[in-house]
């Protein structure tokens, strides 16, 4: 997933493991070929866009910036700013806030009298279940519930993006009001429901497989014997706090019914490992091995949903 400085998102995907090494290179190599004084920055991004949404008048704003000010304008600014009637309001301004800043109520005391909700994405996976008294979040079921009813057989379920605009106006949603019907009409896109349930994942603060256990499950899918492999990976999911087991045993569970329907979706176990790897766990620091975590990010997803059964299953299983 890429964005760029002007706020658009570009997803890549693709079961084939070196064509995504191929997209990562070159689109680093691009990154790094452009001179430092040609990369936009936000900042100026924004100020262009505010001024104007001509072209004309974007290509020659730098040029209109140079140009001398007539002497009846520099006079007039320099009193503007530095009057004695003007230093006198920005003294009353600043007394203003810090009076206002140091009144305000505390953000426990706004959340005591339900004037601010906690809010679920977001937030840390712990917090979320302690406030509804579970090991798994509401949220996360409703979806899995809506999902399982009418979209298992939906083409592309969860490697199709749902609009944007209504995701996060789902999420606005979930966020403020403590009742949710994904029947609605509004939310009738399926997509949307998915979209908003990997967003869930991707802005926990901690990822569902902990930033501690990241290196761990790593080597432990680098294991060549598949029966050991499958033994380590079990050990470390059997280690995990339990909200993010509990949570962990419903979804892969739930991409287990999506896999199994395969001939119908066309989203494989691999298909899930590529969608859900990157979302599910990550490292704490990225460095320059991104592209090689995002392998094995995706093997460990895959062998987790093709093996649910042993890694998941009793200790009699």
């Amino acid at each position: 997933q890429i964005t760029t400085v002007s706020g658009n998102e570009f997803l890549l995907q693709s079961d084939i493991d070196f064509l995504i090494l191929d997209w990562f290179h070159a689109i680093k190599n691009a990154i790094d070929r452009l001179p430092k004084e040609q990369r936009i920055t936000s900042r100026n991004l924004e100020f262009k866009l505010r001024r104007s949404s001509s072209i004309e008048l974007l290509n020659n704003l730098d040029t209109e910036s140079k140009e001398p000010k007539p002497e009846h304008r520099k006079s007039l600014i320099f009193r503007l700013n530095y009057s004695a009637s003007d230093t006198n309001d920005r003294n009353r301004v600043k007394s203003r806030l810090k009076k206002f800043i140091s009144r305000r109520p505390s953000l426990k005391t706004l959340q005591e009298k339900g004037l601010i909700k906690d809010q679920i994405f977001g937030s840390h996976l712990h917090l979320v279940c302690e406030h509804e008294k579970s090991t798994v979040p509401q949220f996360v079921r409703l979806c899995i519930n809506a999902v399982e009813r009418r979209g298992l057989d939906v083409d592309g379920i969860y490697r199709v993006s749902g609009n944007l605009a209504t995701i996060q106006k789902l999420r606005f949603v979930v966020n403020q009001e403590e009742k949710l019907n994904l029947d609605d009409s509004q939310w009738e896109d399926i997509h949307v429901v998915t979209g908003a349930l990997k967003m869930f994942f991707r802005e926990l603060p901690e990822p569902l497989f902990p930033y501690c256990f990241f290196e761990q499950f790593v080597e432990a899918i680098k294991i060549p014997d598949n029966a050991t492999r499958i033994k380590s990976i079990r050990s470390l999911v059997k280690k995990l706090p339990r909200p993010n087991y509990d949570t962990m045993k419903i979804l892969f569970e739930h991409l287990q019914k999506i896999a199994a329907k395969e001939s119908v979706n066309l989203m494989s176990t691999q298909s899930l490992g590529i969608v859900f790897g990157p979302t599910l766990l990550r490292p704490e620091k990225e460095t320059g091995n991104m592209a090689v975590h995002m392998l094995y990010q995706n093997q460990i997803v895959e062998l987790m949903l093709s093996e649910y059964s042993k890694i998941f299953g009793s200790e009699e299983d």
